[in-house]
């Protein structure tokens, strides 16, 4: 018997708690989780959890630059086979910064051992193929607090780090998923596409989201994505990007911004016309984070001032409605180009149907 049949089977317990947790986290995520099937849907979702982790530390500009770095690192060890560090370890770590009112991401901090425990009860295929992206985006996260650790918070300063950070954050995602739905019997054509198109695939899903959270991301984590060069640019000092005065020239940068991550919807697409409907995986799952930036990118490029104030940018709960009921029927690959397009002109639930 190998070593992977001799490993103990997923607690029934800890698994649910690691789906109900991915609710409270991502909004996103949790639509992709909820049309995936099993088994990928909690192959996804706790790989989700297991990186979600760092990125709340790295979010959390209350705790030094310094000690959000060794935190990480500390993480990182965790996820290392090689390395001894526990969970239990980290959580001690973490224990004198966890807030006294805890959200759901704090939450999921403070319950790492479960995350791990669960990571760990995986067949070790899915463990291999999780692995290495995920400590490849725990270890940019560090890379990257370090680098700004004069600041308090994170200053892209020009678009190539802009996209070296979103890299870290979702490129490495993107590359993870890919691990795990190439595990099967996939052509050298298919599996080389895939990853050619994966990190875009992650790209645009991040930029979208700096994008649209330039106010939150500025005033709650003091975190500014837009590069220093684009601003500077417009006249906008970078820490006044969410100053009144400045409304119109930030305007333009958040539209840049939008417009640069547009230029990735194409590889986008690809990867969802290649990727196989294997082990749980659905067109679905993917299609709808791609749809949904798709609508968001829209209401960006419409009003890119709603960015850089508390109106934020976000698509209707209608129009989520609309695009998960449409990719969770019977919609096929080649019907996704016409419903991107669909969706960049106006609200899909708006959206003229055959029987108009």
């Amino acid at each position: 018997m190998s070593q992977q049949d001799e490993r103990p089977q997923v607690d029934r317990t800890d698994l649910e708690w690691c789906h109900e947790a991915v609710q409270g986290v991502s909004r996103t995520f949790a639509l992709t989780v909820d049309v995936l099937d099993e088994p990928m849907s909690s192959y996804i979702c706790v790989g989700y959890l297991v990186c979600r982790i760092a990125d709340t530390v790295e979010d959390a500009s209350r705790i030094s630059p310094p000690e959000q770095a060794d935190l990480l690192r500390t993480y990182d060890a965790v996820l290392d086979p090689d390395n001894d560090t526990t969970v239990e370890e980290f959580v001690t770590a973490v224990e004198p910064h966890l807030p006294e009112e805890m959200n759901d991401d704090w939450r999921v901090v403070r319950d790492a051992p479960r995350v791990i425990r669960t990571f760990e009860h995986l067949p070790e295929d899915v463990r291999n193929a999780v692995t290495p992206p995920a400590r490849e985006l725990v270890q940019g996260m560090a890379l990257f607090v370090e680098r700004y650790d004069d600041t308090g918070g994170l200053r892209i300063q020009s678009r190539e780090e802009l996209e070296e950070y979103c890299y870290y954050a979702a490129g490495t995602v993107g590359n993870l998923i890919t691990n795990l739905v190439t595990r099967g019997d996939i052509s050298a054509d298919r599996r080389r596409q895939l990853y050619d198109t994966a990190e875009q695939f992650g790209l645009l899903l991040q930029l979208v989201n700096i994008s649209k959270d330039v106010y939150d991301d500025y005033t709650a984590e003091n975190n500014v994505y837009l590069p220093a060069e684009w601003l500077a640019a417009e006249g906008v000092p970078q820490d006044e990007v969410v100053a009144p005065e400045h409304e119109e020239a930030a305007s333009s940068v958040v539209r840049r911004t939008a417009e640069h991550a547009a230029s990735f919807l194409d590889d986008a697409q690809t990867y969802l016309e290649t990727v196989p409907a294997t082990d749980g995986n659905t067109l679905a799952a993917w299609a709808v984070p791609f749809l949904l930036s798709v609508g968001t990118l829209r209401e960006l490029l419409a009003r890119p001032e709603d960015a850089l104030s508390k109106t934020g940018v976000k698509v209707s709960r209608k129009e989520v409605f609309a695009v998960v009921a449409e990719m969770s029927g019977d919609t096929n690959r080649d019907a996704l180009a016409e419903i991107r397009e669909q969706i960049a002109a106006q609200p899909y639930h708006r959206a003229p149907t055959s029987a108009d």
